[in-house]
């Protein structure tokens, strides 16, 4: 047994776990290996800059990921719109929902509404909808009986079976022309941010307070 070899995987475990103790990784081995490549990534000085709007002018990146993310959030509700259009489904919200109490199974209405990172007020809405049209059904918790456990219904399953194809087609879409390992390294970027927001969008902040808690919680030097 190499022991030199396992000692440094034991230093590199113990570093990971200090380094990650706001948990912008999973604890497990997926996170860890997800940490070694971010580390393996940084350290090389080649970086292939591609091209964005507004560079030459100074633009920053980070000011044209914002841009293109949020366009792409508006291109994929332009899909979602299309898949929906010829049901009783609102928005794309109602759907998603549902997608998300079939594949998690039932829980509390905040549970689900942080799930999909809404505001209580927007969260309600969307949850009364669906008890009003059938799709969800709700019954009380053994473990306190204030919070009410939704699910979806039978009539919820069959209104969403019913859009599935069309729904599968959208986000088909959405991935545009990307390969699978391009679809890979996204879906590990994209964790690596949502693991950063989430913890954050949780501390319920006041609106006027964000920017600057998050700036004095957090160096965002390179």
């Amino acid at each position: 047994m190499n022991y030199r070899m396992t000692k440094e995987v034991i230093d590199l475990l113990e570093k990971f776990e200090k380094e990650n103790d706001k948990q912008y990784y999973t604890a497990d081995i997926n996170g860890f290996k997800e940490w070694i490549c971010d580390r393996t990534s940084s350290g090389n000085s080649q970086i292939d800059e591609p091209y964005w709007e507004g560079k030459e002018k100074g633009r920053s990146p980070e000011s044209a990921i914002t841009t293109l993310l949020l366009h792409l959030n508006r291109y994929a509700k332009n899909y979602s719109k299309s898949a929906i259009s010829d049901s009783d489904f609102v928005t794309q919200e109602d759907f998603i929902y549902l997608i998300n109490l079939r594949a998690f199974g039932q829980m509390t209405k905040m549970e689900l509404i942080k799930k999909n990172i809404h505001d209580k007020p927007v969260g309600m809405l969307i949850i009364t909808r669906l008890l009003k049209n059938g799709w969800i059904e709700q019954t009380e918790s053994d473990i306190d009986r204030r919070n009410k456990l939704i699910k979806i219904s039978e009539k919820g399953n069959e209104a969403l079976e019913k859009q599935m194809t069309k729904i599968r087609q959208a986000t088909d879409i959405v991935s545009g022309n990307l390969t699978y390992s391009e679809k890979m390294e996204l879906i590990r970027m994209l964790n690596k941010l949502d693991r950063f927001h989430y913890p954050i969008f949780s501390k319920n902040i006041d609106s006027k307070d964000l920017i600057k808690t998050v700036y004095e919680e957090h160096s965002f030097k390179n």
